[in-house]
């Protein structure tokens, strides 16, 4: 199995989602007072002095409006500005609810920050003089969790990297690596995160025990699902339910949102059975009665065919109101949170029953709900909102219409529980961006639908027949220019 994680404790990714909940505008009063509330507490309990000003500073703070360039100090913070993007809900946007900015208690973060400081470097002095390698790497991995914890992103990423150089332990360098990665993620800086994932998958590669190459899956599926890259990140984010233990990273509950979601909108349909509708570690979550019984029981196995019996639309997860709790894990010597939040996955199980079984009236307000509360109430998915609503959309239509020759525009408009018009509109975009083959007509006045069923012997004709006539075409130029040459030269 290899050695335990080490330097998995910080940062404090939840912190993060607090940040960006006081800078969301479809975030509640209520919640973003308990964010506020525990940003403080947290703060205040970790000594986060650099975190503290990062945030709240009058000037440079990224929670205040003063902090985006104001009439003293034009464009400050001109070097924080990249990141602050990442971590806020909206560029430009302020938080409704400031962190308060208390002079006195950041200047005694500070002083405590530097007592810790000198107390690590004696500790490491003393390790040069009288102690062997693993003293002096122990000292310096002290510091590189102080600098994670309160929150400096800089001097966290250096004292972990000088830690990598000194260090040759491949699991520790590996947990050093996915420490950077959780840097990365906590201020939003997409850029080191990718540069990082990559660095640990070659490590891994190299001869990475099994649990750390779990936790990278998980962590290349959050990466992936943050850069829109749901179809890639959906098999790492469902292969890592089973053996979910990277509590460091995000909460079960949001594991399995996450992978649901990204399957959603990337599987084909068969895939999207076995690996959603189907699977075990989803119907445990978003199951109800029987189901759910016999998922936690282990006598429902996931994949096409598993059980021999085909289910009726009826057994399909129902709108029942669900809790998670990780039951993948219990008994393992992982450290796990004491508790998390109670999420209501009754949208979510909508949403997935509703796209299987055709019920798109309900698909539709199942999409409404999960917006309303998953898409924008949390920091990775609410960027890609608008376009996951979107392909959702999309996908519903293609779903429907791939049954058909010809359907009714009133009939359809029916099924999907909206107007007409809205339909009308809705479809004419997809269509003229070559997402769904098909045509409407409205002329004769009883609107028509006509899929134009895609043809692919026929459309590989046409490939060839447009690249071989591109290729002749620069072959008589390329001629014609030779024979200019030759005349030149005669």
């Amino acid at each position: 199995m290899g050695s335990d994680p080490q330097y998995a404790k910080w940062p404090l990714l939840p912190l993060a989602q607090q940040v960006f909940t006081l800078t969301n505008p479809y975030a509640s009063r209520a919640s973003q007072q308990i964010a506020v509330k525990n940003l403080q507490d947290a703060i205040t309990e970790h000594k986060m002095a650099p975190l503290y000003r990062y945030l709240a500073h009058p000037l440079e703070g990224i929670l205040n409006a003063v902090g985006e360039g104001g009439s003293n100090v034009p464009g400050k913070p001109v070097s924080r500005k990249s990141s602050a993007v990442g971590m806020i809900a909206t560029r430009g946007q302020t938080a409704s609810l400031n962190i308060p900015w208390d002079e006195e208690l950041y200047q005694s973060l500070e002083a405590e920050n530097n007592k810790e400081l000198e107390e690590f470097q004696k500790e490491e002095d003393e390790a040069v003089e009288k102690a062997g390698d693993t003293e002096i790497m122990a000292a310096k991995g002290k510091r590189a969790e102080f600098w994670a914890r309160v929150g400096d992103k800089e001097k966290a990423i250096a004292a972990y990297e000088d830690v990598f150089d000194k260090t040759g332990v491949l699991g520790t360098k590996i947990d050093l690596v996915l420490a950077i990665v959780r840097m990365g993620l906590f201020y939003g800086d997409k850029q080191l995160v990718k540069k990082h994932v990559e660095r640990a998958k070659t490590l891994v590669e190299g001869g990475g025990d099994w649990d750390r190459r779990n936790r990278l899956k998980a962590y290349e599926g959050l990466y992936l699902l943050t850069v829109r890259s749901h179809n890639l990140a959906a098999p790492l984010l469902l292969d890592s339910l089973s053996t979910f233990t990277s509590y460091e990273l995000c909460t079960y509950s949001n594991l399995v949102v996450y992978s649901v979601l990204a399957g959603s909108v990337s599987l084909k349909r068969v895939d999207f059975k076995s690996k959603v509708v189907d699977a075990p570690e989803i119907k445990a979550i978003l199951g109800d009665g029987e189901d759910k019984l016999l998922a936690l029981s282990g006598a429902l196995s996931a994949g096409p065919g598993a059980d021999g019996n085909n289910q009726d639309a009826s057994t399909f997860p129902s709108a029942a109101r669900t809790t998670a709790v990780n039951l993948t894990t219990l008994g393992t010597s992982t450290e796990q949170p004491e508790a998390e939040m109670a999420i209501d996955f009754s949208p979510l199980a909508q949403l997935v029953s509703s796209l299987y079984t055709g019920n798109y009236k309900q698909f539709f307000q199942a999409l409404a709900l999960v917006e309303e509360q998953f898409l924008t109430q949390d920091r990775y998915l609410h960027e890609h909102k608008n376009w996951f609503v979107r392909e959702m959309r999309l996908r519903a239509y293609q779903q429907l219409l791939q049954s058909y020759r010809i359907v009714g525009l009133d009939s359809m408009a029916n099924d999907f529980g909206v107007t007409v018009d809205f339909l009308d509109r809705d479809l004419a975009k997809f269509i003229a961006a070559g997402r769904i083959p098909c045509t409407i007509d409205r002329v004769s006045g009883r609107g028509v639908i006509e899929t134009n069923r895609p043809d692919d012997k026929n459309k590989q004709y046409q490939d060839v027949v447009r690249q071989g006539d591109q290729l002749i075409t620069k072959l008589q130029k390329y001629g014609q220019a030779v024979r200019l040459r030759g005349s030149e030269r005669a």
